[in-house]
């Protein structure tokens, strides 16, 4: 990531801004974060600090209670809505580990010419003449 991109996840924003770029006063903020709607980071001090996920849930938060969604049925939104995007890295970390897990078991190994170990990949071919296939893994099911 380039110095000058900013993580949707990075708490940046103090109260003031946060509360300027949702369009809602900085109490209204106070009272999401003691309701648990809105729970920004919070600086060794104790302030507030928001990221624009944060800012973007303010904005969802001020529009569902707009169109009469009450704050209980909001905040189980924003619940769900956090378990989805944890559940969605957990799949994608696991899918990154079966990934390697395949490339690791998709290899065959081989004595080379000087008796060191060659990796091949799986559907290459040996070459007769310098390298014998000693072990190849069990085809996963």
């Amino acid at each position: 990531m380039a110095h000058d991109e900013v993580d949707d996840e990075s708490p940046i924003f103090a109260i003031a801004v946060a509360a300027e770029l949702s369009g809602m006063h900085p109490q209204t903020l106070r009272q999401y974060d003691r309701l648990g709607l809105v729970v920004p980071a919070r600086t060794q001090g104790g302030s507030r600090r928001y990221s624009l996920r944060h800012v973007k849930q303010l904005r969802e938060v001020a529009s569902l209670s707009a169109e009469g969604m009450s704050l209980p049925a909001i905040s189980r939104l924003i619940e769900l809505e956090n378990t989805v995007r944890a559940l969605r890295a957990r799949v994608s970390d696991l899918e990154g580990r079966l990934r390697d897990a395949a490339d690791t078991r998709s290899r065959v190994f081989a004595a080379g010419s000087s008796g060191s170990v060659v990796t091949l990949r799986a559907g290459t071919r040996v070459r007769r003449a310098t390298e014998v296939v000693v072990w190849r893994p069990p085809a996963a099911d």
